[in-house]
């Protein structure tokens, strides 16, 4: 899932003090099962700033970090997004839901990423947007704390708790875009994910319920009253959920669509608060 690279395997092997050489790197990567290796050294390579550092990324990597974590960064929607260790790392079909909002609501003035994980949504969507007032939310102490320095410098504002309990109040009414990347793999389909997601990611970013569809229910249920006459919810959702997500979106009087992309693999649900 991420990224970068592909997942590494459980192989036990270990480096043994990588040297400074791109080939000693590439092969200690190749021993762990890192499929992209000659990149991923590279990469770590231009990010160390010392052997000890260099070797400590190379440690992390082979043990299953995420490289996205072992950098501190993830490319997104042409941006790099600081990711910090246990933080859910954006993942590039998720750029589908940034590219919907835009299209749809091209002049937005209020954003709000929820369940925001690092403000990858938030930032792209800063970015593009130009001046809008960007706010995202999320539970993970963690994750706050990595949106904090991704949207800073647009002037944005992250905050911690769960769902809208998070946001200020004034907010209310008043939100053109609402992006929420909610966690939506089924329970008991958390444990099939590639292990650096599974066990280098929080839970409460991957795990959405028995049908994995319980934080989208909630998110929808409460958006009428956050959004302004007009406004869009835009959610991610997997495509054998799509359907079911689709009629959650509609019983929250929410005028709702589908959007798809083949290439990304990406299933996004579009809600407009009428009015």
């Amino acid at each position: 899932m991420s990224s970068l690279s592909a997942t590494p395997s459980d192989s036990s092997a270990s480096p043994a003090s990588p040297s400074s050489s791109v080939g000693a790197v590439v092969s200690a990567l190749r021993a762990a099962g890192c499929v992209f290796a000659e990149e991923e050294a590279e990469l770590i390579l231009a990010a160390a700033r010392s052997a000890e550092e260099r070797s400590a990324m190379v440690a992390r990597r082979v043990a299953g970090l995420p490289l996205e974590q072992v950098l501190g960064w993830a490319p997104f929607h042409g941006l790099r997004v600081a990711v910090e260790p246990g933080v859910f790392v954006p993942r590039r079909r998720t750029e589908f839901l940034v590219d919907q909002a835009l299209a749809s609501a091209p002049r937005a003035g209020v954003v709000v990423d929820l369940c925001c994980g690092s403000g990858a949504l938030g930032a792209a969507l800063a970015t593009a947007l130009g001046e809008a007032e960007v706010h995202a939310a999320d539970i993970d102490p963690a994750a706050v704390r990595c949106a904090r320095r991704n949207l800073a410098p647009y002037g944005g504002l992250a905050h911690q708790g769960d769902l809208y309990e998070a946001l200020p109040a004034g907010l209310r009414g008043r939100v053109d875009v609402l992006a929420a990347n909610v966690p939506y793999v089924p329970t008991g389909e958390v444990r099939l994910l590639p292990a650096e997601a599974r066990d280098h990611e929080p839970v409460a970013a991957l795990d959405g319920g028995p049908d994995g569809l319980d934080v989208l229910r909630r998110v929808a249920a409460g958006a009428p009253e956050w959004l302004a006459p007009g406004g869009r919810l835009l959610t991610e959702t997997g495509e054998h959920q799509a359907a079911t997500a689709v009629e959650v979106f509609r019983a929250a009087g929410l005028t709702t669509r589908l959007a798809v992309s083949g290439e990304l693999y990406a299933h996004v649900v579009i809600g407009v608060r009428p009015g």
